[in-house]
């Protein structure tokens, strides 16, 4: 992407502002961005199509892109560090060994993968209108469930599977059995709800 003025806006990001609760910090305000939906591989190249800035076929653009991330999957889970340009993924083992000798554990040495960015989405950040909309909702509320089973969003749930709820002010408290995340059970087809069902979930707060 060329950039004709070091002073040229190109982007816009909306935010609204957060109570920051960190000590010392009382009455100050974190900025966080309006979330808009994620642009899927399908909708980024139908953008690149639309702006001119790929002048192939579609079809094509897509299907090498989703070859590309396949192969950069592959690649990290074999250790390699991916750069793209724009940005790296690292993979990473956390956790801590307590011995020269101990093994690997899934669950106490976990394989994560770090995100960082490079120099040239860097300087396009330097490009960017920051346009402050007032003060968020401070409200509770879950604003995206994920079926982990299908990846659907905001649908339905597959019988049986996790779920992932991000939000704001989401708390299970409590230590009786009904405390927790459940969802309403259909019963027959009068639309009427038969219960609740407990169900695990991860909480992204």
């Amino acid at each position: 992407m060329a950039i004709n003025n070091e002073n040229e806006v190109l982007h816009r990001v909306r935010v609204k502002l957060h109570p920051n609760y960190l000590p010392n910090a009382e009455g100050a305000y974190i900025a966080r961005t309006v979330n808009e939906a994620s642009l899927s591989i399908e909708e980024v190249c139908a953008a690149g199509k639309s702006r001119g800035g790929f002048t192939g076929s579609y079809d094509d653009f897509v299907e090498h892109v989703h070859q590309f991330f396949g192969e950069a999957a592959y690649q990290l889970c074999d250790g390699f560090a991916v750069n793209t340009g724009y940005f790296s993924i690292h993979p990473n083992v956390g956790g801590t060994f307590d011995k020269v000798t101990e093994g690997h554990d899934t669950g106490k040495h976990p394989v994560t993968f770090r995100f960082r960015t490079r120099a040239p989405l860097r300087a396009l950040a330097e490009h960017i209108v920051v346009e402050v909309e007032g003060l968020a909702d401070s409200s509770g509320c879950i604003d995206e469930f994920i079926d982990v089973t299908t990846e659907v969003v905001n649908e339905t749930l597959t019988p049986g599977g996790q779920f992932n709820v991000s939000g704001r002010k989401i708390k299970a408290a409590g230590d009786k059995p009904e405390a927790g995340c459940g969802l309403p059970v259909a019963a027959g087809e009068s639309g009427e709800f038969a219960g609740q069902r407990p169900l695990s979930f991860f909480a992204a707060f």
